[in-house]
C-alpha cells in the first residue's frame, strides 16, 4: 500500500476541472487530490453498437483533461470495470482519506452510489457528493405543502423566483489546482481497450455564441438553420458548467433560460417518481392498446414512413446522432399518434442514438409526446406533419438534406393516412381513458388537433 494519504475525485457526468462543485470540494479539503474516471463495464457492456460516439466524447473530454493536469505535474487515473470493485481496489493500494463526487439522479447511478458509499462506511471513508449538473435538484423547488410540482409552469416560476447569485456562483477551483496530486503521467486507455472503435465524429463547440442565443427565441423552430445552441451534448456530460450556461441566459435570452428549466424540471420528476422510468407517469395510459408493428417502427427508425418531415429526423439522428428538438416532437407524436407505437419504444431508440441522451429529459420527451406525462400535450393533440413542414421547414431545406429523393418516384408512399391515423388514435386513446379522464377533456376531442 501506498502511503500517502490522499483523496479520490471521481469524474462521472461532469468533465471539466473549472467551475466543478465536488472538485472544489476535494481540492479545499487539506489532502492531496487524486482524480479518477471509472469507465462502467455495468453500462458500456449494455451498448450493442461498439462505434457510440457518447463513448468518443467521453474519452475526447478525459484526453483533455488528462492534458490539462499534466500541464500541473498530475495525472488522471483512468480505469474499465465495476465502480465497486474498482474503488475497493483503489482502497486497498492507497491510503485513501475521502472520496468526492457530484450527484446522479438516474436509478442506475443512485444504487451504485449507494453501495459504495456502504463500503467506503465499512472502511472509515467518507463519501462526499454534490449538486453540480443542474440549477435546483430533488425537493429545492416546492410547492407550499412541500409536495412536487408536476406541472411546468408554477415550478418555472417558483424556479426564477428562488433564482439569485448564490446559485449561479462559479466554484473557482483554478484557486486550489496545486492541490491535486504530483504523480507520474498515465495514458487514457484507447477505445479499444475498452471495446470500441473510433467513429471519427465531430461534435459541436462549447462555446457559447452570443448572437446566436439572443436570436433563439426566433429561430429554435426552425430545423434548416443553426437556430439552437448544440450544446446538450456538453451538458450531458458536464464538459460545460450549468451555472455558466444559466448565467449567459440571464444575459441573452428567457426562452433559452427556459429549457433549462425544464431539464431541471424532467431531472426533479424523476427524482420524485421513479416509476416513470419503466411505466406511464399517468397510470391510466398503462392502458392503451399499443398496436406495436414491427416493420412499421422499423421503416420509422431508418426514416422510410413517407412522411418527408419525419424521414429527415430519423435520417438526421441515425447519421449524426443529433435532432432538432422541434422535430423530435414530430417523430416523437408520429410514431405514438399515427403508428400506435409504445412511446418506450420510441425512447430506447433515442436513447441507443442521441449523443446528448440522458434519461430524464428523454423520458419527459417521450412521455409528453404520448400524453402520458406530467403536463404532458393532450392527448387529443395530434402533430400535423404536413403542417409542421409548412410552419417549420416551408421551403423544404431541411427535408432535402436528408431526403433528397424525396420527390422522385424511389420514395415510399405515406405508411399510414393522416386523417385516418388521427381518427385511430382517438378512439383508442378514448377507450383507455374514458373511465378515468375528466369529461372536459374528452368533450374536447375534435377541437384541440394541430
Amino acid at each position: 500500500m501506498n502511503n500517502e494519504c490522499i483523496s479520490l475525485y471521481w469524474y462521472r457526468r461532469d468533465l471539466r476541472i473549472n467551475d466543478n462543485a465536488a472538485l472544489f470540494k476535494a481540492l479545499c479539503s487539506n489532502s492531496l487530490v487524486q482524480p479518477i474516471f471509472i469507465f462502467d463495464k455495468n453500462i458500456l457492456d449494455k451498448l450493442e453498437n461498439k462505434k457510440d460516439r457518447r463513448v468518443e466524447f467521453i474519452h475526447h473530454a478525459l484526453e483533455d483533461i488528462q492534458n490539462k493536469l499534466a500541464e500541473m505535474g498530475s495525472t488522471l487515473w483512468v480505469f474499465y470495470g465495476n465502480p465497486l470493485q474498482i474503488i475497493k481496489n483503489l482502497c486497498s493500494e492507497h491510503n485513501i482519506k475521502n472520496v468526492y463526487a457530484n450527484h446522479d439522479y438516474e436509478p442506475y447511478a443512485i444504487a451504485r452510489d449507494l453501495s459504495v458509499e456502504e463500503f467506503l462506511k465499512e472502511k472509515s471513508i467518507e463519501f462526499f457528493t454534490c449538486k453540480d449538473q443542474c440549477i435546483f435538484e430533488k425537493n429545492e423547488i416546492t410547492k407550499e405543502d412541500g409536495k412536487p410540482y408536476t406541472i411546468f409552469t408554477p415550478y418555472m416560476r417558483k424556479w426564477k423566483g428562488k433564482l439569485s447569485p448564490f446559485y449561479l456562483k462559479s466554484y473557482p477551483c483554478e484557486n486550489y489546482f496545486g492541490n491535486f496530486n504530483k504523480s507520474k503521467f498515465k495514458k487514457v486507455l484507447s477505445l479499444e481497450e475498452i471495446g470500441f472503435k473510433s467513429t471519427n465524429t465531430i461534435f459541436p463547440s462549447s462555446r457559447i455564441h452570443a448572437q446566436q442565443i439572443e436570436k433563439y427565441k426566433e429561430q429554435r423552430d426552425f430545423p434548416a438553420i443553426s437556430g439552437t445552441s448544440k450544446l446538450s451534448v456538453h451538458l450531458r456530460f458536464g464538459t460545460i458548467s450549468i451555472r455558466e450556461i444559466a448565467s449567459r441566459a440571464l444575459e441573452l435570452n428567457e426562452t433559452w433560460l427556459n429549457e433549462l428549466i425544464w431539464r431541471d424540471f424532467y431531472m426533479m420528476i424523476l427524482w420524485s417518481f421513479p416509476h416513470v422510468v419503466e411505466n406511464s407517469f399517468k397510470p391510466n395510459y398503462d392502458r392503451i392498446l399499443w398496436r406495436n408493428n414491427e416493420q412499421e417502427f422499423e421503416a420509422w427508425c431508418k426514416g422510410q414512413t413517407g412522411y418527408p418531415i419525419v424521414d429527415a429526423g430519423m435520417r438526421e439522428l441515425n447519421e449524426t446522432g443529433f435532432m432538432h428538438n422541434r422535430i423530435r416532437m414530430v417523430v416523437a407524436s408520429f410514431l405514438t399518434k399515427h403508428l400506435l407505437i409504445d412511446w418506450r419504444w420510441g425512447e430506447a431508440y433515442f436513447a441507443k442514438h442521441l449523443n446528448d441522451f440522458e434519461l430524464s429529459s428523454n423520458n419527459g420527451g417521450w412521455q409528453w409526446a404520448a400524453g402520458s406525462g406530467c403536463d404532458a400535450a393532450p392527448y387529443f393533440r395530434v402533430f400535423n406533419p404536413y403542417e409542421q413542414t409548412k410552419k417549420f421547414d416551408h421551403n423544404y431545406e431541411y427535408i432535402k438534406k436528408w431526403v433528397p429523393e424525396y420527390l422522385s418516384t424511389k420514395y415510399p408512399k405515406p405508411i399510414v393516412d393522416h386523417v385516418y391515423a388521427r381518427n385511430r388514435v382517438l378512439a383508442t386513446y378514448k377507450l383507455a381513458l374514458q373511465a378515468n379522464e375528466s369529461k372536459p377533456e374528452l368533450d374536447n376531442v375534435q377541437t384541440n388537433l394541430f
